[in-house]
């Protein structure tokens, strides 16, 4: 098998044990709590997003490894994980927490789709041993922050529904 097909291979089945996991045991959980808990709990595992600053350190990345794919996925994720721990931080002023909240699931989101659109433009499958000990990174964390990413955007919106229902309802009972 090529590398490419390896790399493409993990990158694709990374997501399978990550649903299977989040469905049997973080979902529930997720979905029984507090909104505002929720989301913190979502947050808290961007925290360690920062990590993505490796994907610039010599001997962390091979020499190879696209400058163009390199710098934005570290800035990316750098971003993503302080915008949630900015969002923990501000726990106890609850709009600056929900600022922050959307803040990083945005920036999250727009990180790991332009990390894909670069990864295409510089054919990163090709060279995918450049990643180094980053390859893990993106195999293991990264199915997981889209997962998280797209669980907190339903959650969001759930919330945003319940709240316009129950005002309906307020008024429609007035």
């Amino acid at each position: 098998m090529s590398p490419q097909t390896v790399f493409l291979t993990h990158l694709v089945l990374g997501y399978v044990p990550w649903l299977l996991f989040f469905g049997a045991y973080i979902w529930p959980r997720l979905n029984a709590m507090d909104h505002f808990d929720a989301q913190r709990a979502i947050a808290a595992v961007h925290n360690f997003r920062v990590i993505g600053l490796a994907f610039l350190l010599p001997g962390v990345v091979g020499p190879n490894l696209p400058g163009g794919f390199a710098t934005f996925a570290a800035y990316g994720n750098f971003a993503t994980g302080a915008l949630s721990m900015l969002a923990l931080l501000a726990i106890r002023m609850r709009p600056l927490f929900w600022l922050f909240v959307l803040a990083f699931n945005l920036v999250g989101v727009a990180d790991i789709a332009l990390d894909s659109y670069h990864a295409v433009q510089v054919n990163l499958p090709a060279v995918a041993g450049e990643l180094g000990a980053m390859y893990a990174f993106l195999i293991i964390y990264m199915p997981l922050q889209m997962i998280s990413h797209l669980t907190a955007f339903y959650l969001l919106a759930r919330s945003q529904l319940n709240t316009v229902s129950s005002g309906v309802g307020d008024a429609a009972g007035s």
